[in-house]
């Protein structure tokens, strides 16, 4: 796969600066980081309402940054960090980094 291939399923990069520059979409990238599996929707957030969470997924979602699949009657969201990386090489590993580091 070339790398103007893996870059068709990830949003171009402000798009994906802009979705992991929110507070809250960084801890949710974060949790699925730190999780390494898939995550139930609820896991991911604490200080949001469901609704405006489902917002922060579509964001990370439309972005490339995560992945959503259906769990049960739920759903789980794992992080695309295989894809990410292909697209834009060593960005969500510093991003996570940095965070994890304030």
């Amino acid at each position: 796969m070339t790398g103007t291939t893996a870059r068709l399923d990830v949003a171009d990069l402000h798009a994906v600066l802009s979705a992991l520059a929110d507070p809250v979409r960084l801890e949710m990238v974060r949790r699925l980081s730190r999780a390494g599996a898939p995550v139930s929707c609820a896991g991911l957030y604490d200080t949001v309402t469901k609704a405006t969470a489902s917002h922060h997924f579509k964001i990370l979602r439309e972005a490339g940054v995560i992945e959503r699949r259906p769990a049960g009657q739920g759903a789980e969201y794992v992080l695309r960090d295989a894809e990410m990386e292909a697209a834009y090489p060593g960005l969500l590993t510093a991003v996570i980094a940095a965070a994890n580091a304030r």
